[in-house]
């Protein structure tokens, strides 16, 4: 029975949500990255990395972020799946979209793929995170993906985009990552309003 004290409760407790599309070639390691994320972030262990599969579908992953409820959907990078992504990008507050920086041969698809996003008119103005991913190993610098990033400046338009290195295996930069990523969306909110849950 809803009374006036059960919808204050429902109101004061209730966490607004947002939408964060992990996306990028498959092979990127974004399955990885949001293991790590729901380890820095929950304390759960995760998936051990040698147990983790190429992703058909959606992965999810919620992190409860200052009275928030941030989801990160970590969706299949193959060239069959990509078209279920823009399936996803009306109820999306940001997106992060994963290079494999020891995979310079595939560079030029990654950046079409990019290039793909920012011309996508249901994300207009949400915040972008490149993430160049796989520190831990040799290979491309963070100045060469930020080159490339620059490289499509003129399809940007009025939008927040970062370049920042990291490795979903063991954590460096994901941090640094998941709080620009939240600061951007919290700041955008007036334009991209949270999901807020029924009460």
């Amino acid at each position: 029975m809803y009374t006036l004290v059960s919808g204050a409760y429902r109101y004061f407790t209730r966490q607004d949500e947002y939408n964060i599309l992990i996306l990028g070639l498959d092979g990127a390691g974004k399955t990885t990255l949001l293991e790590k994320i729901k380890n820095l972030y929950t304390g759960h262990p995760g998936m051990a990395p040698s147990r983790i599969q190429p992703t058909v579908g959606v992965n999810i992953g919620k992190i409860p972020m200052k009275r928030t409820l941030v989801k990160f959907l970590d969706l299949g990078g193959q060239p069959d799946l990509r078209g279920i992504w823009e399936s996803y990008y009306e109820d999306s507050h940001a997106i992060v979209f994963v290079i494999d920086s020891c995979n310079s041969e595939r560079i030029e698809e990654a950046k079409e793929a990019l290039l793909g996003l920012m011309e996508a008119r249901d994300l207009d103005g949400v915040p972008v995170l490149v993430l160049a991913n796989k520190r831990d190993l040799k290979g491309m610098s963070l100045a060469e993906v930020k080159e490339m990033v620059n490289s499509m400046a003129d399809f940007m338009e009025e939008r927040d985009v970062r370049v920042l290195d990291s490795s979903g295996l063991d954590g460096e930069g994901v941090r640094a990552a998941v709080e620009w990523v939240y600061s951007r969306i919290i700041e955008n909110r007036t334009k991209k309003p949270p999901i807020v849950p029924e009460t």
